[in-house]
């Protein structure tokens, strides 16, 4: 069975705040877990960065929201 994808990744990061919490902070390390195309790769980072410089707290809600916006549709 191959790597967890993006599905799995927002799944997580919906609903572990660790996880999340751990993204947000080492986005890197978390994404080489999971099996993404270069766009998904690129877009995540781009949504990290975009959280701002905030709480992690501050940084995981607005990381979810992009998510939802993103990927919700």
């Amino acid at each position: 069975m191959g790597r967890p994808g993006i599905r799995d990744l927002i799944g997580r990061a919906m609903i572990e705040k660790e996880f999340l919490s751990e993204l947000i902070r080492d986005p890197e390390t978390v994404l080489a877990g999971f099996d993404l195309d270069p766009e998904e790769r690129s877009t995540l980072m781009q949504a990290v960065a975009r959280t701002g410089n905030g709480s992690t707290a501050e940084r995981a809600r607005a990381f979810q929201s992009i998510l939802m916006k993103r990927w919700a549709t």
